[in-house]
C-alpha cells in the first residue's frame, strides 16, 4: 500500500539531517551504479556538500521525512551544474530515496516541492544526469517534463564496468518579478 502523502512532511534538510542523508546515499554507493562515487563517505566528508544548499537561494536540500517515525525517506538538492558564473541560471538537480521507500510516491513529493521553490529563483534550466539503465528514475523526470538532450557514453567505471549517462533538461519558469517569491524554509 502507498504511504499515504499526509505522512511524508517535505522540508528544508538540516545540520541534525547529516547522519541519516549520508547512510541513504553511501546505499547506493556500496550497492549501485547511481553514483560515481565509488567509497562510501564520512558525515565529516558530506558536511560541506550540505553547507552548499541553504534555506534559500537557487541550490537547495530538501528532505522527505515520515511525520510518525522521523526516518529520512528522501531527499532531492538542486546544485550548480558548473561554477562559471554564465552557468548561474542553470542547475544539476538530483532525487535519492531510501533503498526500501521506492514506489511509494516519495520522489515524486520531492520534485513537486523542488520546482514550487525553484519558481521563486532566477533559474531557467534544471538538468539530470541519469546512469544507465535506470528506467524508475527516467520515468519521474519524464512526468517532470524532461527531456533527453543527449548521452555521455561510457563516462564512469564502477564495479569493473563501464556506465552510460543519459542527461535530461527542464525548462524552468523564472519568478515574475511582479509575483511573491514561495515562502523558504521549513515545512514546504
Amino acid at each position: 500500500m502507498a504511504q499515504d502523502r499526509a505522512e511524508v512532511q517535505v522540508r528544508a534538510g538540516a545540520e541534525t539531517d547529516l547522519e541519516a542523508l549520508v547512510d541513504l546515499y553511501n546505499h547506493y554507493v556500496s550497492m549501485t551504479a547511481v553514483t560515481f562515487d565509488t567509497a562510501p563517505l564520512t558525515p565529516e566528508q558530506r558536511r560541506p556538500w550540505l553547507h552548499s544548499h541553504p534555506e534559500d537561494g537557487p541550490h537547495r536540500l530538501l528532505v522527505a521525512q515520515d511525520v510518525r517515525s522521523g526516518r529520512i525517506l528522501g531527499y532531492t538538492t538542486s546544485s550548480p551544474l558548473s561554477p562559471k558564473p554564465a552557468y548561474a541560471t542553470s542547475v544539476e538537480v538530483s532525487v535519492y530515496c531510501a533503498h526500501d521507500a521506492g514506489g511509494r510516491g516519495v520522489g515524486t513529493r520531492l520534485y513537486e516541492a523542488l520546482f514550487r521553490v525553484l519558481e521563486g529563483e532566477d533559474v531557467h534550466r534544471a538538468y539530470a544526469g541519469i546512469t544507465q539503465p535506470n528506467e524508475a528514475s527516467a520515468r519521474l523526470h519524464a512526468r517532470f517534463g524532461f527531456k533527453e538532450v543527449g548521452r555521455y557514453g561510457e563516462v564512469g567505471r564502477k564495479f569493473g564496468t563501464y556506465w552510460d549517462v543519459v542527461w535530461y533538461e527542464k525548462e524552468l519558469r523564472p519568478r515574475d518579478p511582479g509575483r511573491p517569491a514561495p515562502a523558504s524554509g521549513r515545512g514546504l
